[in-house]
C-alpha cells in the first residue's frame, strides 16, 4: 500500500483553447488558434476550438462535477485574446469570466492554479510577428501584470508558461502547430523571447509582493535513451536532450544555455540573441517547476545532419497517440530535475495522462481499463520519488475532460470524463471514478 500524505494535492488540468469555445463572445479576438485550425490541412478534419467543451458557459456543472470527484485543485489557462483583444487594450469583460470561475472554484474549495500563456497567442500579436518581435516581451508583462493585479488575491498559484518547446520548436521549426513556420533559425529566437517573457513576468509577479502567492513554470520533459551502446547513439541521445530538455531547463536553473547545444545549433543557424543581461532575467528563483510527462524517446543516430537523431520504436504497449507507455521515466525524470536543476524546490507533475480509444459501451459507461492502468502506474512512480525524499507537492492529470487535442482536433480523448460533442453531455469515465476513490483514500 503507497499512502499520499494529506497535503499532496490531488488535480486535474485543461487549456483555454481546447476547452472553452466561445471563440467570438465578450470581446475575444482570434488568436493563432483559431486562424490556423482554418487553414486547409492543418488540423484533422479542420477541426477547431469554437465550441470545444463549451466550458465557458458550463463551467459551474464543470467545477460541481470537479468537487463530486473530490478534486483538491484545478490547473486551468487564461486566454490572453480575452483579456487584450487588441494591443494595448484591457478587457474587463474578458477578465470577468476568470473571476467567475475563480469564484465557483474557491467556493468548492478546489485550489486554482493559473497557466498565464498556454499557446493561445493573440492573432494581433502575431501580426505584430508575435514571438519573433522582441517586443512581445512587453506585451507579455503588460497582460502578466494586469492577471496579477486583477486575480492575484485569489490565485496564489501561477504557471507562467506552458511547454515552451512546443511553442518554439514545435510551432516554428517542426511546424506541426499554430503558426506552423519551420525555421529552426526563428524557433530558436522564439524559445528565447519565450523564456524572457517568463522572466519578466517572475520580475513583475515578485514586485507585487503578493501574499503567499508562487510562481513556477512548466516544462514538457522526457527521458532520452540511446537505441544501442554505439557512440553514434550516444551522441544521438545528448542532442535529442538538449534539444527536448537541457535547452530550457539550463538557462532557468544554471543562468546559460547548454554550451553543446549552442555549438551544434550555430551549425545551422544564428544563435546571437544570447547574452548576459537577458539570462539574469530568465534565471531568476522560482517557487516551483512543473513538469508534463507523456513518454520518454529511444534515438539512434540518423542521416540528414540537422537534429541528427530518429526516434525509434522499442515494441512496448503505446496510446493512442502513438507514445510508447513508458511510468519508469517519471520517476528517473523527478530524481534528475532533483539531483542536477531543482535540489529541494516544490515540483508538481502539471499533466500526466494518455489518450486511448474511448466509447460509450450499452449500459452508458465508458470503461476505460488502460488508462486506469496507465495512471495507477504513474502514480506508483511519483509515490516512488516521494519515498525518496522526492519534494513533489502534487499532480495534475491531464485532462478533466476530452477536448481539443490541437492538431488531432477532436479525434484523441485524453479525458478521465468522456464528452460528447453533439450534446456537450458529460460522462464520467472508469478512471474519473478510480481517482475519485484515490483521492479519497490516498492510498494506491
Amino acid at each position: 500500500m503507497l499512502d499520499f500524505s494529506k497535503d499532496f494535492l490531488f488535480g486535474v488540468a485543461t487549456a483555454s483553447y481546447q476547452v472553452e469555445g466561445a471563440y467570438n463572445e465578450d470581446g475575444r479576438t482570434m488568436s493563432i488558434w483559431d486562424t490556423f485550425s482554418r487553414q486547409d490541412g492543418k488540423v484533422y478534419k479542420s477541426h477547431n476550438g469554437d465550441v470545444a467543451c463549451d466550458h465557458y458557459h458550463l463551467y459551474k456543472d464543470d467545477v460541481k462535477m470537479m468537487k463530486d470527484l473530490g478534486i483538491e485543485a484545478y490547473r486551468f489557462s487564461i486566454a490572453w485574446p480575452r483579456i487584450f483583444p487588441a494591443k494595448g487594450q484591457y478587457n474587463p469583460k474578458g477578465m470577468d469570466f476568470y473571476k467567475r470561475l475563480t469564484d465557483e472554484l474557491l467556493k468548492n474549495d478546489i485550489k486554482p492554479f493559473a497557466t498565464i500563456y498556454h499557446w493561445d497567442l493573440p492573432q494581433w500579436a502575431d501580426d505584430l510577428g508575435g514571438w519573433l518581435n522582441r517586443e512581445i516581451v512587453e506585451w507579455y508583462g503588460e497582460y502578466a501584470e494586469k492577471l496579477f493585479s486583477e486575480l492575484g488575491g485569489y490565485i496564489k498559484n501561477w504557471i507562467t508558461l506552458n511547454e515552451p518547446w512546443c511553442s518554439s520548436f514545435l510551432s516554428y521549426f517542426i511546424g506541426e502547430h499554430a503558426p506552423g513556420h519551420k525555421d529552426l533559425g526563428e524557433a530558436l529566437l522564439v524559445s528565447h523571447n519565450l523564456l524572457l517573457s517568463h522572466g519578466k513576468a517572475v520580475e513583475i509577479f515578485r514586485g507585487l509582493n503578493l501574499d503567499d502567492s508562487k510562481i513556477g513554470i512548466t516544462l514538457n520533459l522526457n527521458e532520452v535513451f540511446p537505441a544501442s551502446d554505439s557512440d553514434d547513439d550516444k551522441v544521438a541521445a545528448q542532442i535529442a536532450d538538449g534539444f527536448q530538455n537541457r535547452w530550457f531547463l539550463d538557462p532557468l536553473f544554471k543562468g546559460k544555455y547548454p554550451q553543446d547545444m549552442v555549438e551544434y545549433f550555430g551549425k545551422y543557424a544564428k544563435v546571437d540573441f544570447i547574452n548576459d543581461e537577458d539570462l539574469k532575467l530568465i534565471s531568476q528563483k522560482l517557487d516551483f517547476l512543473g513538469v508534463n510527462y507523456y513518454t520518454r524517446a529511444v534515438v539512434q543516430k540518423g542521416n540528414d545532419g540537422l537534429l541528427d537523431a530518429v526516434q525509434i520504436d522499442p515494441g512496448n504497449e503505446r496510446t493512442e497517440m502513438g507514445w510508447e507507455i513508458y511510468p519508469e521515466s517519471l520517476y528517473n525524470i523527478l530524481m534528475r530535475l532533483k539531483r542536477e536543476y531543482t535540489y529541494d524546490m516544490p515540483l508538481y507533475i502539471t499533466e500526466n495522462g494518455a489518450a486511448f480509444n474511448d466509447v460509450v459501451e450499452d449500459d452508458g459507461r465508458v470503461h476505460d481499463e488502460k488508462r486506469v492502468e496507465f495512471l495507477k502506474q504513474h502514480f506508483k512512480e511519483a509515490k516512488r520519488f516521494l519515498n525518496d525524499g522526492g519534494n513533489l507537492k502534487g499532480y495534475f492529470v491531464w485532462s478533466l475532460m476530452d477536448n481539443f487535442e490541437w492538431a488531432h482536433g477532436y479525434s484523441k480523448r485524453f479525458g478521465i470524463v468522456y464528452v460528447d460533442y453533439e450534446t456537450e453531455k458529460r460522462i464520467l469515465k472508469d478512471s474519473a471514478l478510480w481517482y475519485k476513490d484515490l483521492i479519497s483514500t490516498r492510498t494506491i
